[in-house]
């Protein structure tokens, strides 16, 4: 079964890189990133995996927890870290989810089978403290993902979930933002104090609130 955005994310218990983890346990009150990888010891992966772990201040910053997925084993997973550290200079210290009899990857819809029937494809969600999805996104296995556009989905979600507004195409932190149309126009100064402007009556911008 997919998952869907704003589905409750599923519940797991897993062996992992740094020992067993309960999911929701693991993920507490933060924000969380789960995503998915074809397998250990591929170079597209090993990227990945270095970038992530280069971001973690930025992660951190956010309040989001980050954790991994790959279809094989602890073992394999601790070989793999090494060389993802040294090629990737870099300290990988998030978990990566052992999932050798697919379960997680299951649950989570990640196998495609017109794209492969063993390895998951580049699935990533972004889970709200709440627990439910607020994010899905899906690369083949043949493209890296951009985690700058990881990042700034997750502060696009952080604000939006915390004031009446919607971001626009291709915004970035301390851009304008848009005003939700359930705002009527009349109450936009007393809840947008900073200013705004009416392009079209539909389309009204505004700073952005928290910056």
């Amino acid at each position: 079964m997919s998952i869907r955005i704003g589905d409750t994310a599923p519940n797991f218990q897993a062996n992992t890189s740094i020992g067993p983890i309960d999911f929701y346990e693991y993920l507490g009150d933060s924000w969380g990133v789960l995503f998915s990888h074809p397998a250990d010891y591929t170079p597209v992966c090993t990227t990945e995996l270095g970038r992530t772990a280069a971001l973690k201040d930025e992660f951190e910053k956010r309040n989001v927890k980050v954790l991994a997925l790959s279809v094989d084993t602890e073992e394999s997973h601790k070989g793999w870290i090494n060389d993802i550290n040294e090629t990737q200079n870099t300290s990988v210290e998030f978990p990566i989810i052992v999932d050798s009899d697919r379960t997680v990857a299951n649950l989570y819809d990640m196998i495609h089978p017109n794209a492969s029937e063993t390895l998951t494809v580049r699935s990533l969600f972004v889970i709200g403290p709440d627990k439910k999805v607020k994010l899905t996104i899906t690369y083949p296995a043949s493209t890296g993902r951009n985690f700058n556009e990881v990042l700034r989905v997750i502060d696009s979600l952080q604000l939006t979930a915390n004031y009446s507004v919607a971001t626009p195409a291709d915004w970035k932190d301390g851009e304008d933002v848009i005003v939700v149309n359930s705002i009527k126009t009349e109450d936009i100064p007393a809840k947008f104090p900073k200013g705004h402007q009416i392009i079209k009556p539909y389309l009204r911008t505004t700073p952005q609130p928290n910056k």
